[in-house]
């Protein structure tokens, strides 16, 4: 970390408003923010850029991509680790939670095998050696429809920086896949399969909640107590697995697939996190509810690019558009993530918390990252 960096004549994205100012560095940390467009002796000229805090990032499958980039061919688990770690920095993605899968089907036509642990144990190791630019915890995807979930998570303790626990029901019929047509659509594609092996997995899938639905959902919620992790539903879309959810005491809501879904969360207290994808796209690609329905109804609290890192920025920007109020979009991505995870030492441009910052403006319409820092430390 830098001793000392100031940020001068920019347009700060503060917690409820955007003004003009500089923001002062020190040890790693915001160490005073000040008003004006003057441009003190050895600061950066931020030329009327935004200054944001660095953009906090809870589910994303972007590093699933780059150990597989392609269907059936591996890539070594470092180097794809370092690779999606600057791909997020320079996108202004400066705190991750790293979407793995836990949970594996051993049944030849769904086959697939585990890989969190293994892979969780790289990046820590690469965490250790400092070799990271942004700050990185776990956040383990529980699927309860697998052979293998109890024996997964049980690989994993207190020391693993687990965060985040969500639990995943991908059952056909229900939930995401609701359309058959649309799971039979993606399921094609992604495998390869014909219609007798499409119908052989949908009839395992079921045959699996039927057999582990209840006990998997039970031990993921314990898990995420042992881990002290923060619990979150997936894809609810009644308002009954909503209330379900709330009994296991989850305040954090992945992509609700309906508006019914998501008032129940606001009635419950839970946060609703959407796709920045959904929203640049102007829909769900599963066919589900709109986030930018969710937004114009007041009942979207935090946003994920989900599968396109570009997309976290780009979307806060854009949703700052519909609301009339930048500030407020930026916060869906920066403050309201942090929070809803327990991290209060960033997310915010405020004195003493971390100085993870980014620099941008505006080009075509489109935000384009120009500096990004973590801890002070230019690292995109």
């Amino acid at each position: 970390m830098t001793e000392e960096m100031i940020l001068a004549n920019a347009a700060l994205v503060l917690p409820g408003e955007v003004r003009t100012g500089s923001v002062k560095v020190t040890g790693g940390v915001i160490a005073d923010i000040s008003d004006g467009a003057s441009v003190p002796a050895g600061a950066m000229d931020c030329q009327g850029d935004f200054v944001s805090p660095g953009l906090v990032e809870l589910h994303t499958d972007n590093l699933e991509r780059h150990i597989q980039p392609r269907p059936k061919v591996d890539w070594p688990l470092a180097s794809a680790i370092i690779a999606h770690d600057a791909e997020l920095a320079g996108t202004g993605i400066t705190t991750v939670f790293d979407a793995m899968r836990v949970g594996s089907i051993s049944r030849r036509e769904s086959r697939y095998g585990a890989y969190a642990r293994q892979l969780a144990s790289e990046l820590l190791e690469l965490r250790a050696a400092n070799a990271l630019k942004i700050s990185h915890f776990l956040h383990l995807r529980a699927e309860i429809c697998t052979d293998t979930l109890v024996e997964e998570l049980n690989a994993f303790g207190e020391e693993d920086r687990v965060r985040l626990v969500s639990l995943m029901d991908h059952t056909p019929g229900q939930r995401q896949f609701r359309d058959l047509a649309k799971l039979e659509q993606y399921v094609k594609g992604k495998h390869g399969f014909d219609d007798a092996a499409f119908q052989s997995h949908v009839a395992h899938l079921m045959e699996l909640q039927e057999t582990y639905g209840a006990l998997h959902e039970a031990e993921a919620v314990a898990a995420a107590k042992r881990f002290g992790a923060v619990l979150a539903s997936h894809d609810d879309t009644t308002a009954a697995q909503v209330a379900v959810s709330a009994g296991h005491g989850i305040r954090l809501a992945e992509f609700p697939t309906t508006v019914e879904a998501a008032q129940a969360c606001r009635v419950q207290g839970i946060k609703v996190m959407m796709g920045a994808p959904n929203l640049i796209r102007g829909g769900s690609h599963s066919g589900n509810v709109a986030a930018h329905e969710l937004a114009n109804l007041e009942l979207l609290d935090i946003l994920s690019s989900d599968y396109v890192p570009a997309a976290l920025l780009m979307s806060a920007v854009k949703l700052g558009e519909l609301w009339g109020d930048l500030a407020r979009g930026l916060g869906t991505v920066t403050h309201a993530p942090a929070a809803a995870v327990g991290l209060d030492d960033r997310g915010r441009l405020e004195t003493g918390k971390r100085a993870d910052l980014i620099r941008f403006s505006m080009q075509a319409g489109a935000p384009a990252i120009r500096g990004v820092w973590t801890r002070g430390l230019r690292v995109a």
